[in-house]
C-alpha cells in the first residue's frame, strides 16, 4: 500500500449537496506517460477494491500493457483510500459521512488526470463492475475525452433487481448489534462474515459451485474457499465503507446529472467512444438482457459477451485463464493491437 500516491482535491462540492474538505483521491501508476500523453489508460477501481487488488492484469504483455501504456489506477471515494467513512474526521465521522456519486468519482479523476499529468484525452478507460460504471460515466459524461471504453460485467444504470440484491447485503452488514445510531460503534465482525458469505452465492453461477471449481483455485473444501476466499476478503474493510461503495453503487446511473436529466437513452447515445461491452453470460445482477437493451443504444459498441460458468467473476478472472484470454484478446482489438 505504501506505493500509492495521494492527490489533495481540497474542498470538493459533492454531487449530494455537501462540500469535503481536504477530499483525497489515492492512486497508483503503472507504465510511462508518452510525450504526446496519447498513451494514457484510466482503470476505475471496483466494489471493495483498492488497486493492488486488480491490478494483477497490468504488465507487458499482459491485458493492459504497461510496456505500451500509461495506466492510471484511481480508488473511487469510498474504498478506504480515498476519502471514505472510516478516514474522515469529524463532523463526517460516526454516522455523518457524505454520500458519494460515480459523478463525484469520475469528477475527481477528471482533475487528477488534467492537474498531475496533463491528460486531456483517455485512449482507453477500462473498468469492471463498479469500475464499468464508472467507465460509462466517463463516456457519457465526458465524450469528447474517451477515445476507447471497456466496460465489463457492468451497467450504465444499477437494475432493480440489482438494487435487491444491494439492500440484501446492506441488511446483513446493519443488522449487527455493532451498528447503532446509523453507525458501527465498533468493528462488526459477525456481519462482515455473514456479508460475504451472502455475496459468495451471487458473485459466482450455479455451475461454478456445482463442478466444485474453486478446487482449482487452491481451496480444499467449500468451507475453506468461503473462509479463505470471501470472508478474508471483506475482513480486510471497514464495514461503513462498505456500505459507502453499497450506496454509490445503488445510485450509479449515467443520466442522474443535469447534463441528461434523467433520460437514460439520451446518455447512452452520447459514448461516442469506440466500445466493447462484456457482460458474463451467468452474472446475476449484471445480466446479459439488461446490458443488451443498454448496448443497443450506444452508437460505436460492440456488444460481446464472455461465455463463462464464473459468473460475475468472470470480469475480473484472475484465477481463471480462459476468460483472461478471452478479455485480453477483446481488448486487443479494441486498441487494435496485433497479438
Amino acid at each position: 500500500m505504501s506505493e500509492y500516491q495521494t492527490f489533495d482535491l481540497g474542498a470538493f462540492p459533492l454531487q449530494r449537496g455537501l462540500t469535503l474538505p481536504g477530499a483525497k483521491l489515492a492512486y497508483r501508476t503503472y507504465g510511462t506517460l508518452a510525450a504526446d500523453k496519447r498513451n494514457a489508460v484510466l482503470y476505475p477501481t471496483s466494489y471493495g477494491a483498492q488497486h493492488s487488488d486488480i491490478d494483477w492484469l497490468i504488465g507487458p504483455g499482459k491485458i493492459l500493457d504497461s510496456s505500451r501504456y500509461f495506466i492510471v489506477i484511481p480508488n473511487q471515494f469510498g474504498n478506504g483510500l480515498s476519502s471514505s467513512p472510516s478516514n474522515l474526521a469529524e463532523p463526517f465521522a460516526r454516522g455523518r459521512s457524505p454520500t458519494f456519486t460515480h459523478w463525484d468519482n469520475v469528477h475527481a479523476q477528471k482533475r487528477l488526470l488534467e492537474e498531475v499529468f496533463g491528460i486531456e484525452r483517455l485512449a482507453l478507460v477500462y473498468g469492471w463492475s463498479m469500475g464499468g460504471q464508472q467507465a460509462l460515466h466517463w463516456g457519457a459524461i465526458f465524450p469528447d475525452r474517451v477515445e476507447r471504453i471497456a466496460a465489463l460485467c457492468t451497467s450504465a444504470r444499477t437494475s432493480p433487481h440489482n438494487k435487491v440484491f444491494l439492500e440484501g447485503i446492506r441488511a446483513t452488514l446493519t443488522a449487527d448489534p455493532a451498528w447503532r445510531d446509523g453507525y458501527f460503534v465498533e468493528r462488526p465482525l459477525r456481519s462482515l462474515r455473514a456479508f460475504s458469505r451472502v455475496y459468495a452465492g451471487w458473485a459466482q453461477s450455479q455451475a461454478f459451485y456445482r463442478q466444485e471449481l474453486w478446487r482449482g483455485m487452491g481451496f480444499t473444501s467449500l468451507e475453506d474457499f468461503l473462509v479463505r476466499g470471501w470472508e478474508g476478503n471483506f475482513l480486510r474493510r471497514a464495514g461503513e465503507d462498505l456500505l459507502s461503495m453499497i450506496d454509490t453503487w445503488m445510485m450509479s446511473d449515467i443520466s442522474d446529472n443535469s447534463v441528461y436529466n434523467g433520460d437514460l437513452p439520451a446518455a447512452l447515445h452520447a459514448i461516442t467512444a469506440k466500445s466493447v461491452i462484456m457482460p458474463s453470460t451467468t452474472d446475476l445482477y449484471f445480466t446479459v438482457d439488461d446490458s443488451e437493451a443498454e448496448t443497443r443504444h450506444m452508437p460505436n459498441a460492440t456488444f460481446a459477451p464472455i461465455h463463462s460458468i464464473w459468473g460475475h467473476r468472470a470480469g475480473n478472472p484472475v484465477m481463471n485463464a480462459t476468460d483472461a484470454e478471452v478479455i485480453k484478446n477483446a481488448v486487443a482489438d479494441l486498441l487494435e493491437i496485433k497479438l
